[in-house]
């Protein structure tokens, strides 16, 4: 059985939704500086939002990807870039319980340890004694400079085999951040590049990607923990999804809370809430939030019973629950845009939450994982019976 039940769960999304007024009221700050305020980060480890993917034995909450959801759609009421920020924490702090114990035990010594990452295999590592040294670069790095460590990886070159992708874990000390976040939307999660310079990475902090791709893991604490056992890119599906309805919820509420009092300008609609044309917005916009809703509950419901039940993965259970976050994302933006068009030309202002809710939902759709196009072709494909086209399932 999960280590979080019911109750636990619903103390974290309580304390989750208490956060909404301090994480509101930081958003525009972030924005403007291209990184979470201090004070949102504050607040987040007190709420014990870092722990939640940290095993129990160090204090952490090992919470289910349900939680997650629900969690991340309360701080995405608030800001779509910290709730981005919180969630991408997440997935590399869980594929840091891959690694070996002694590794997590030099990683989780830190409290509120925040970890941040990337899968884009952008660097180079040449193997040494004892360990590899790596040198290269990582882009779209979101928390790095709240970050205590980051996974990484790179490209292993030897004389004897086959180059390779590796993950490894590394100190954000180690490495140099190139302040080149200038972005359109979501801006305040500063993601940033890293960079790393003859980086001398020991190997018990090394593992062959592949390996982890095909949930071969090191860990043997972790082994029996339905949370710690599940495939990465499901689980990185489902930690994600939770911040675009909570962008979604945002935009909504935003809409409602402007439309008392506003007409329709260059029409005798007095009332925009007379007009049939705003009826049908309102609903259409809503109905789409609930479906992007189904899809998440459906991906999180997927990798936590799996996870309990330990059960192999289908191919096609993979491609679906890429599909689920691919189907949360389109339709969540969809929602935003129709609120956001019905909000009339005053709503440019940057003082308006909805202009900034929509690039931000704008550009999780654009990630390269997140792709509506993307997962629903790789969908397609496996439904087709023709064999994925990426490692990445």
């Amino acid at each position: 059985m999960l280590t979080t039940d019911v109750a636990t769960r619903e103390e974290l999304v309580r304390r989750a939704s208490e956060l909404v007024p301090t994480l509101r009221k930081n958003a525009a700050w972030s924005e403007e500086n291209r990184r979470i305020h201090d004070e949102s980060i504050e607040a987040l480890a007190d709420a014990g939002i870092f722990k939640m993917r940290v095993p129990a034995r160090y204090g952490g909450y090992e919470s289910d990807t349900r939680t997650l959801v629900d969690v991340a759609a309360q701080l995405g009421r608030a800001d779509g870039s910290t709730a981005w920020t919180a969630s991408v924490y997440w997935i590399p702090t869980w594929m840091t319980c891959l690694f070996p114990d002694e590794v997590q035990d030099e990683v989780f010594s830190t409290p509120d340890v925040r970890v941040c990452g990337t899968l884009s295999p952008t660097a180079m590592a040449a193997p040494v004694s004892g360990g590899v040294v790596v040198n290269g670069k990582w882009g779209f790095v979101s928390g790095a400079w709240h970050a205590h460590w980051q996974e990484i990886v790179a490209i292993q070159v030897s004389p004897e085999g086959e180059p390779m992708p590796i993950m490894a874990l590394v100190p954000r000390s180690e490495l140099e951040i190139i302040d080149d976040w200038h972005t359109s939307g979501l801006r305040g999660t500063g993601s940033v590049t890293t960079v790393a310079q003859d980086l001398f990475v020991p190997a018990e902090r090394v593992l062959p990607l592949p390996a982890v791709l095909t949930e071969q893991y090191a860990s043997k604490i972790n082994a029996a923990s339905p949370i710690y056992r599940a495939p990465l890119l499901p689980v990185a599906s489902a930690s994600s999804v939770g911040t675009v309805i909570g962008m979604a919820d945002a935009a909504q509420e935003a809409f409602f809370e402007r439309l008392p009092g506003r007409k329709i300008t260059y029409t005798n609609y007095a009332s925009q809430s007379e007009a049939p044309l705003t009826h049908l917005q309102v609903a259409d916009a809503t109905m789409k939030i609930d479906e992007a809703r189904f899809h998440a509950e459906r991906l999180a419901g997927t990798v936590d019973t799996k996870g309990e039940q330990g059960e192999p993965w289908t191919l096609e259970e993979r491609a679906r629950v890429r599909a689920d976050m691919g189907a949360v994302c389109r339709l969540g933006k969809e929602a935003v845009d129709i609120f956001a068009l019905a909000s009339g030309g005053s709503s440019i202002y940057t003082d308006v939450p909805i202009q900034r809710i929509a690039r931000d939902i704008q550009s999780v759709n654009l990630h390269a994982l997140m792709h509506p196009n993307t997962n629903a072709e790789l969908y397609g494909r496996i439904l087709c019976g023709l064999e994925p086209n990426t490692f990445y399932i």
